[in-house]
């Protein structure tokens, strides 16, 4: 597998989740585990992805998704499992 972990953050509107996981269907990459939630009016969404099956390599898939973003008014970020979670070991 080739896990790679993707935010979403930015203000609510609607297509937010259907733009993001089209362009990633297209892609051919499975969505493992999706977790989201609008505090006031900012959506917030973490996703755990696997891209094995995508013929994209992951530069271009983090591109493509932080320019979908900026389209939206969100900030999308992606990142690789391993470093999450280096990042994120206490």
């Amino acid at each position: 597998m080739n896990k790679v972990v993707i935010t979403v953050v930015g203000k609510d509107t609607i297509g937010i989740i259907a733009r993001v996981c089209s362009y990633l269907a297209e892609s051919r990459i499975n969505i493992l585990d999706i977790s989201q939630t609008i505090v006031q009016d900012y959506f917030n969404m973490m996703m755990i992805v696997d891209m094995a099956s995508c013929g994209k390599p992951f530069d271009t898939v983090s591109r493509d998704l932080y320019a979908i973003g900026r389209e939206m008014g969100l900030r999308i970020r992606c990142q690789r499992e391993e470093i999450f979670d280096k990042m994120h070991r206490v």
